[in-house]
């Protein structure tokens, strides 16, 4: 592929690029790119922490080679959204649903924050930036991504060592949800102040919940989100009462599904319907599938059974593998269990 249609599929399904004029420029200078995401071992993996995971099928098509954070450090940072001695099986418990919730065309690298993030020039830096970072700038940077309820001195270290991470990653690239717009623009801004090189930030869309307009799909909100593991019964119990009316595209969480995470990595979704209603279908293309909602010859059962069958297949595995380690599950919490 060439440079143009290298961008174009790094820009697919993507809300913002910081900026389109950096990432242009990266793919003509350099051949082997880079990039990362970072998730912080917090809560519970669902459905709505693949949306930007699923972009590393696009990465790798375009030549990137992607690494995945798991910021073990953060997730204690974030107002101890994981208590320090849990860390550790926190990063077992998300790395393995990661590895597990994708058939990964290429190897993925895993790299734990707290294997680097503690190195003696890694800290220095961390201390150098605090020295011209205002309290209002840094809180600004974390108040998308952190609890920020009575703001703890931690949630202000948590953008500086995310603004690190790109340098000591030694990424071209940093990508993840919207909700990571202020630290990546905190990085681009203060990474120089080191005389370290700015990245291109890349932002993928949050998803809706479960629950329709107005909400968000969180871990911390029950009923808000389907995990990984979830039953094959409860998969389709929370898809079938799912908000997804006829024809309406805005907030519809089964097509989100479809756009984010179904068609950047395999291409095709399979609807099976008695010949009374038109009989199977295979649509290929997200941009076909969105012509036959809107026209309203796919009925909202229809698509949100077909959904349900790709996540039930899709989670196949993780779903097996936390059946024989639910003791895993029940160490971290009661909000882990499926």
């Amino acid at each position: 592929m060439d440079n143009a249609s290298d961008f174009e599929l790094i820009k697919r399904n993507t809300l913002e690029i910081l900026t389109d004029e950096d990432l242009k420029k990266l793919l003509e200078e350099k051949k082997s790119r880079s990039a990362y995401i970072g998730r912080a071992t917090t809560g519970p993996l669902h459905v709505g922490h693949l949306i930007p995971l699923g972009k590393i099928f696009d990465f790798q098509k375009a030549n990137v080679e992607v690494k995945i954070l798991l910021a073990d450090i953060h997730a204690a940072l974030d107002d101890l959204k994981a208590k320090w001695s849990d860390l550790d099986k926190r990063v077992e418990y998300t790395q393995k649903c990661i590895e597990l919730s994708f058939d990964w065309p290429k190897k993925i690298t895993f790299v734990k924050g707290s294997d680097f993030q503690l190195g003696h020039d890694y800290v220095l830096d961390m201390l150098k930036l605090s020295t011209v970072s205002t309290v209002e700038r840094a809180m600004h940077a974390a108040s998308e991504v952190t609890r920020m309820k009575n703001p703890k001195v931690s949630e202000l270290v948590y953008p500086i060592m995310q603004c690190l991470d790109e340098q000591y990653l030694d990424v071209d690239i940093q990508f993840g949800g919207i909700d990571q717009r202020h630290i990546m623009a905190y990085a681009r801004e203060y990474l120089p102040k080191l005389d370290y090189r700015k990245r291109a930030e890349i932002m993928t869309p949050l998803i809706a919940s479960l629950q329709g307009p107005g909400t968000k799909m969180s871990s911390s909100i029950p009923g808000s989100h389907i995990k990984v593991y979830d039953s094959e019964e409860s998969i389709n119990r929370k898809l079938k009462n799912a908000y997804c009316p006829a024809g309406v595209i805005e907030d519809n969480l089964v097509m989100q599904i479809a756009k984010f995470l179904i068609f950047p990595s395999e291409n095709r979704l399979i609807v099976e319907r008695d010949e009374k209603f038109g009989g199977d279908v295979e649509i290929d293309s997200y941009a076909h599938l969105e012509k036959l909602f809107i026209e309203k010859t796919l009925h909202p059962t229809d698509l949100k059974n077909a959904v349900a069958a790709h996540l039930v297949r899709r989670f196949e595995k993780v779903r097996v593998y936390f059946e024989k380690h639910v003791d895993l599950l029940e160490e971290l919490g009661k909000e882990f269990l499926p």
